[in-house]
């Protein structure tokens, strides 16, 4: 009997492990079933502090496939628009990242939602040491789409703020 009871007790134990190990660690539910979860979420997987990983898997999980970055970069005093897909701007962060802390946080949040489209406007300000100063503020303008009982990530268009380019007090708490 205690044979019979010990046996079943291991198979128990090694299903719940398998089960376990097979079941993905992303996406968070928290993350993804609500706007404000999943814009929450985004900003925490990319501060962390220097030598601290970003949290690539989880901002994946919260992505489509085929989500894109886009933002303005200036070369020679040039302005262009430059493109590119999740793995790559997660690359790009890491190497300009890597060696010092990174904070950002979202300072505002405008969402408009039709069906099963959103647009989120979503102010955010960086800081290069956590609850330090703000060294940088721009704009993301963030579109999502809910399928299967969440939200994603399907694109990302951001443009830091400059001397010439203010955010306009409509996307400005302060």
């Amino acid at each position: 009997m205690n044979n019979i009871f010990f046996s079943f007790a291991v198979i128990l134990f090694l299903a719940t492990v398998i089960n376990a190990q097979q079941k993905p660690k992303y996406p968070l539910p928290e993350d993804v079933a609500t706007i404000d979860g999943i814009m929450n979420a985004t900003y925490e997987v990319v501060s962390s502090q220097a030598g601290v990983a970003k949290q690539w898997e989880r901002d994946q999980s919260l992505h489509d496939p085929n989500a894109v970055y886009a933002f303005l970069k200036t070369d020679d005093g040039k302005p262009r628009w430059v493109t590119m897909s999740l793995k790559k701007f997660h690359a790009l962060t890491d190497e300009i990242y890597a060696k010092s802390d990174f904070f950002e946080s979202e300072a505002n949040r405008e969402v408009r939602i039709f069906g099963n489209i959103a647009h989120v406007w979503s102010t955010y300000e960086s800081r290069l040491k956590k609850n330090g100063p703000v060294v940088k503020r721009g704009i993301n303008s963030v579109q999502l789409y809910y399928s299967q009982n969440r939200w994603w990530i399907i694109s990302w268009t951001f443009e830091r703020e400059t001397d010439q380019n203010r955010i306009p007090k409509s996307f400005d708490r302060n």
